[in-house]
């Protein structure tokens, strides 16, 4: 009899240990991470897939106290793919949570899938004025900006300097009208012209004669990644960098410097992040980055790294229960993570109010191009979308 007890409470506390000791200690977090990581945009998905390594490294490979992995995927720069890499994420990888997301147009055929599923999403980037409006949702969060809010930053100031006879040109697709609507909201000058290019072009012979035929005052673009290489490099080679002053927004930056060098000197961009944004978290970040990948990081990169961290502390904030996500939710509204622009808030659609600053292209000490903050323009800057967004929450 007495064999017979001891047996069952041994086969009972085994029962228990199965029960709770190896499922808690195996139990791991996984992050879906979408991003571009083929063609001539894929260094843009270095940069986010290296910050996202980093910062992994610095919570010892654990989100929540928890085993954590992410798994990248590559959308390749287009809808379809981004959407089904997305769908393999939730239905295969049975991901916990989903972030990056570079374009607008992958974003917003890949963000119904994750929405729905209700797992939560974190913009890392991209931010179409659908999401911050008529289609937010309660389980998504931008830890990036609306579209709309870098070009109004440089709308004010070319409004504030009197400009006109501005040139626009954009990409035509999701993101590039958001672009220009926001530069225009603010920009009340006179218009050139607006142009809207094939995203991915590599040639802008066409564009640059017509822009030397209108003879505007001034050009404002949004040409990311190579598309902004090769802009700016025509522009320079055109003999126009020195006739017609040059404006961007996500067009000269960390991502396309190494390449455009020189062409880019002296011009003025805007954003909401610089590696000299003076606070201890950024310079934190920056030194880290170059420390462990030899080069500069964007904006790109400083927005993943902040995307992982708020997936850390919102699990933290449940004491790792994945199943919370109401509380993860409420968690993550309150914008508590170290963030590397200082601090932040979030809006009711989940988007950020933030500060929006004025940049120059010029040398650093190592004679590299970099962009130096010259100004804020904004402070606390919400996006023009929210009063669409009408939340529901949770089931």
């Amino acid at each position: 009899m007495l064999k017979r007890l001891l047996a069952c409470a041994a086969a009972g506390v085994l029962a228990a240990w199965i029960a709770t000791g190896p499922a808690a200690a195996e139990q791991e977090v996984s992050v879906g991470l979408v991003t571009t990581l083929s063609g001539p945009a894929g260094v843009i998905g270095k940069h986010m897939k290296d910050a996202a390594d980093l910062a992994m490294d610095m919570l010892g490979h654990k989100l929540g106290g928890m085993p954590a992995r992410i798994i990248y995927v590559d959308d390749q720069f287009r809808p379809d793919v981004g959407r089904q890499v997305t769908e393999e994420l939730l239905k295969r990888d049975h991901v916990n949570f989903v972030t990056g997301y570079i374009w607008s147009n992958v974003l917003l055929a890949s963000a119904p899938v994750v929405l729905k599923s209700g797992t939560l999403l974190l913009g890392a980037n991209a931010g179409p004025h659908e999401l911050a409006g008529s289609d937010c949702a309660p389980n998504y969060f931008s830890l990036s900006w609306q579209n709309d809010q870098t070009p109004e930053t440089m709308g004010k100031f070319m409004q504030d300097k009197g400009m006109n006879d501005v040139y626009l040109v954009a990409p035509n697709y999701a993101a590039g009208k958001d672009m220009i609507n926001g530069f225009k909201r603010y920009f009340k000058g006179r218009i050139a012209a607006e142009e809207y290019t094939q995203p991915g072009q590599a040639d802008y012979q066409v564009e640059l004669s017509q822009i030397r035929a209108a003879n505007p005052k001034a050009v404002f673009v949004f040409l990311p990644g190579g598309m902004g290489i090769q802009f700016v490099k025509q522009y320079a080679e055109a003999g126009l960098r020195d006739k017609i002053p040059l404006y961007s927004v996500f067009t000269v930056d960390e991502v396309t410097l190494p390449a455009i060098d020189g062409a880019a000197a002296g011009n003025y961009e805007a954003s909401f992040w610089s590696i000299d944004l003076d606070n201890p978290r950024n310079k934190e970040f920056v030194a880290a980055f170059r420390k462990k990948y030899n080069y500069i990081p964007s904006y790109y990169a400083a927005q993943q790294f902040d995307a992982i961290f708020a997936i850390d502390d919102a699990l933290r904030a449940v004491h790792g229960n994945l199943s919370d996500t109401k509380g993860m939710i409420a968690r993550l509204e309150q914008a508590a993570f170290p963030t590397v622009r200082g601090h932040f808030r979030y809006n009711t659609n989940h988007f950020p109010i933030e500060d929006f600053y004025l940049l120059k292209i010029a040398k650093d000490a190592d004679g590299q191009y970099v962009r130096h903050i010259v100004e804020k323009v904004f402070s606390d800057h919400p996006d023009a979308y929210v009063g669409e967004c009408h939340m529901k929450p949770m089931p």
